[in-house]
């Protein structure tokens, strides 16, 4: 018997209601770069986005047949480490997206806030001291 052996997690795949207003909430608030735009064979609208400095992709897909996505709270987020918090609060009051949440002081030295990118799927955005590797 062969045990399977993980090598790399590649991409993440989010169900969105429209997908263009998504990936520009993407691509405008966090400067990602959409890779690839293409239909699946079933008939799903996909996009990939690329993260700056990380080999995992957000792979979005809209399937208008199944309805509006309805997330629940607390149910998913992504989390992407900035340099600055201040900074990153700053612009992102500039564009008008709203921080749901902190910002927050772990015990490490991480600071971290939350906000909701479209559909409701929440984003945390980390600060971590040189050194720190989880919140």
């Amino acid at each position: 018997m062969t045990d399977l052996h993980v090598t790399k997690l590649l991409h993440t795949r989010m169900r969105v209601s429209n997908l263009d207003e998504t990936i520009q909430f993407y691509t405008t608030v966090f400067g990602l770069e959409v890779l690839e735009r293409k239909t699946s064979p079933r008939g799903s609208q996909l996009a990939f986005l690329k993260v700056p400095n990380s080999d995992e992709l957000i792979e979005l897909t809209c399937f208008p047949p199944s309805g509006p996505v309805k997330v629940q709270e607390d149910l998913i987020h992504l989390a992407f480490q900035v340099d600055s918090l201040d900074h990153t609060i700053a612009a992102l009051n500039a564009k008008g997206v709203r921080i749901t949440d902190g910002p927050t002081q772990t015990s490490s030295g991480s600071r971290f806030i939350f906000i909701d990118a479209p559909d409701g799927y929440e984003i945390e955005l980390i600060e971590r001291p040189a050194g720190v590797k989880i919140v």
